[in-house]
């Protein structure tokens, strides 16, 4: 449904005396996602991972420069093809409720011109929402009502691929585990769901497979199964080393930081952290495919 090769984004910046410089948040991501599977991409802030939603929806700002393939349903992801998909066969569930609207009912905010009252109790009522609720402005809901709204916005719209960029922070575990159950029932419907968040435990709850974005790469892409043994079945070390640092499993500690993106040279961009890094790790390193999974790194097996 969703294809992303060799993809890299980089901004036009500006610094003292109008010098003119790029940088690069995003470097040669491989991503897809099939009909009916939730890929889940981890990563935390500064990472990448918000500006590759943005990016597959085209709403980058007019300095963001694109290169690589992005297609959907074999359809190349033109600036002119995303005008007649963005809001219906593709749609955002934002990481904030701002989004909605506060100056307008939040039922005609779902309506939209191509729907009626009609359309918007049905859907609605499949999350628990009353009909009441379509009277109500932004501000009256509760954090799980107004992210049962957004759900709601992109359901109507019949969207195929859902991206959900972060839609659980400032929710209790117990509404966060309803918003991404929601996120699951999407995906067995059919549709593609791209779920962005920096929570790997609760993903691992929903997802089928798992993407690890480290300062704008793509790591790793695992399926959920392999992380049920320990972590013992995961490709690249920052993974491995990642899973161990839960709470619930060894709740070890990683050295270091993870490098804004954009500021990697060609090295690794684990290689400062990494306790198997050789003098082959300072040389850019591809994707590869590896016991049904991807990995960057040359020491996987």
């Amino acid at each position: 449904m969703l294809q992303i090769k060799h993809f890299s984004l980089r901004f036009s910046l500006y610094g003292k005396g109008l010098e003119q410089r790029d940088l690069e948040v995003i470097s040669s991501l491989d991503v897809d996602i099939k009909a009916g599977e939730l890929v889940s991409i981890i990563g935390s802030s500064g990472s990448g991972k918000s500006l590759l939603a943005h990016a597959v929806l085209g709403i980058l700002p007019a300095n963001a420069h694109l290169s690589g393939e992005l297609y959907y349903q074999g359809q190349a992801l033109t600036k002119k093809a995303l005008e007649k998909l963005r809001g219906r066969e593709i749609a955002l569930i934002p990481q904030s409720v701002t989004y909605l609207d506060p100056t307008m009912k939040v039922g005609k905010q779902v309506m939209g011109v191509r729907h009626d009252a009609a359309d918007v109790e049905a859907v609605f009522r499949r999350y628990k929402l009353p009909a009441s609720v379509m009277d109500k402005y932004p501000f009256e809901l509760s954090g799980g009502m107004a992210r049962r709204i957004l759900v709601s916005a992109a359901v109507i719209a019949g969207a195929k691929l859902i991206i959900a960029d972060e839609p659980t922070p400032g929710l209790s575990e117990t509404l966060a585990k309803e918003a991404l159950a929601h996120l699951r029932e999407l995906a067995d419907m059919g549709c593609g769901v791209m779920l962005i968040t920096h929570d790997i435990t609760l993903a691992l709850e929903v997802s089928d497979r798992i993407s690890i974005f480290y300062s704008g790469l793509t790591l790793e892409t695992a399926l959920r199964r392999d992380f049920e043994d320990g972590g013992r079945s995961l490709r690249h070390p920052y993974t491995r080393a990642l899973w161990k640092a839960l709470p619930q499993n060894d709740f070890s500690p990683l050295p270091g930081f993870q490098p804004y993106a954009g500021t990697v040279t060609e090295q690794c961009a684990f290689f400062p952290r990494c306790t198997m890094a050789t003098e082959e790790c300072l040389h850019p390193i591809p994707m590869r495919d590896l016991r049904d999974g991807k990995v960057r790194c040359i020491h996987a097996a």
